[in-house]
Formats: C-alpha cells, structure tokens, sequence
C-alpha cells in the first residue's frame, strides 16, 4: 500500500484483542519513532514501553478512566526532553520543539503500527504529574501522549475531513 494509502486508512483504535504484539513488531516501532526528524537533530525525545497490568491499570485511572488504555497489551508513553532542547533552543525549545520532536515520531508510530497490521490510538487526554508520578518519570522529562496499542478488535470507518480549500490558503 502507498504512504498515502496507509494515511488515509489509519484509524484510532480503542478496542483490542487479547493478543501480545511480537518483539519484533515493537522493534521496528521504536526504530520509526527514531528515525523521525527532529528540531536541530537533538532527538528530544523519550519513549516508556509500558507491558505491566498493574501500571496500565494506574495508567488508565490517570487518563481519566479510558478502559482501553489497560486493555491494550503495550502502551506507549511518549516524552519530550524539555532540558535536551532547551540545550539547543532556550525556552522555545523546552516550550515547543520538544513537542514537535515528540509529534513527529508519534506519526512514525502510528503509520508504522497500522502497516503491520496492529492499531492505536494518540492519547492526550491525562494527567501528566499522575503519569510522571505512576512511571517515575523525572522533571527533566515531559509526558505528552499514552499510545495504547495492540491487534484492533474494531475497524471505525472515517471520519470527516474538512475540505483542502478549507485548510489550506496557498499565498502567491
């Protein structure tokens, strides 16, 4: 399938199999997550492969209840290295680039989870000081997003897209 096939066709996943995911699988994961491109080449970014019931149990409670997010056989919490940037950016790198590392390389995952056949879902909703706390994550590091991810026990069909007219201004 075409980069733009694969796109168009991810979908967030929130129910999922009882199936563990091949070691292999994750492998070639992180290696998309590393390989996305970064502020500076700085890499500011931090990824906890979380497999522990009892920690995605206390993972969901901090993400507001989202059962699905203890179902799932491997979350991914994603972080940004607020100190790392700021090294290479001041301020604007604690404060944005990190964010934008993170972004990135949570788009390589997720395209690289679908086209192995696995789904997840991009995970905002939490509390970052619960998390940090549950996983003992230090102040240098800054959750950003839980990837719950896994076989998909569910296929979501599209949703809307606004028009490219709408979301794109081309300035001559």
């Amino acid at each position: 399938m075409s980069l733009l096939e694969t796109i168009k066709k991810r979908r967030s996943i929130r129910k999922f199999k009882r199936k563990s995911i091949p070691e292999e699988y994750l492998e070639e994961i992180m290696e998309a997550a590393r390989w996305a491109p970064s502020a500076g080449n700085l890499q500011s970014r931090k990824f906890l492969i979380v497999k522990n019931p009892q920690l995605k149990h206390e993972l969901a409670k901090a993400a507001y209840g989202q059962p699905f997010i203890e179902e799932a056989p491997v979350v991914v919490v994603a972080c940004a290295d607020l100190e790392r940037s700021a090294l290479g950016y001041g301020e604007r790198g604690r404060n944005l680039y990190c964010l934008f590392d993170v972004a990135a390389s949570v788009e390589n995952m997720l395209l690289t989870i679908h086209e192995l056949g696995l789904g997840a879902c991009w995970v905002g909703a939490f509390d970052e000081r619960l998390v940090a706390e549950i996983l003992e994550i230090p102040s240098t590091l800054r959750p950003v997003t839980l990837i719950p991810l896994g076989y998909p026990a569910e296929k979501p069909s599209a949703p809307p897209r606004v028009s490219v007219d709408e979301a794109f201004t081309i300035i001559d």
